[in-house]
């Protein structure tokens, strides 16, 4: 069983039974986990920031960095591995207020507006989400089983 560490601005996939797809720190940015149970096929996107044309040439190099970039890229690399949508299982973590008491930036909530939209355009539905609030998450995705588990920074486990 191998823990595959997504990192910030990064997105990971599999399709082997015993590996494990996890990333830390989810504040503001947001956790995508896309999972088909058919398939057998995983992919997990950590992204930052909710718009591409803030830096063109940074999304460019890194597409995973911005919601616009990231979401399609996590869809269509999972349906390169033999995933399809209509069976797919969404689920995400995210978009919390870190550090922003007065909400003056509002990262988190813009990161969870952006996906809303991206998922509402392409006819997408979240299964299940644990955002907002004032704590970073930790989010796991079990490749056998499509189990999604969260941990919060003020100790909180649970399934989503």
């Amino acid at each position: 069983m191998a823990d595959i560490i997504v990192s910030i601005a990064d997105l990971k996939l599999g399709n082997r039974a015993d590996d494990t797809l996890i990333t830390f720190a989810l504040g503001s940015c947001i956790g995508i986990s896309i999972y088909d149970p058919q398939a057998k096929v995983g992919g997990l996107l950590h992204y930052m920031l909710p718009d591409s044309t803030l830096d063109a040439q940074k999304a460019q190099g890194q597409p995973a960095m911005f919601a616009d970039t990231g979401i399609p890229l996590l869809f269509k690399s999972c349906y390169r591995l033999g995933a399809e949508k209509k069976r797919l299982i969404v689920k995400v973590a995210g978009g919390a207020s870190i550090l922003d008491d007065a909400q003056f930036f509002r990262i988190g909530q813009k990161n969870i507006t952006a996906m809303r939209k991206i998922f509402w355009k392409n006819n997408v539905m979240i299964e299940a989400e644990d955002t907002g609030l004032n704590h970073n998450r930790t989010m796991r995705l079990e490749l056998a089983t499509g189990k999604v588990t969260i941990k919060s920074s003020i100790g909180i486990i649970k399934e989503i």
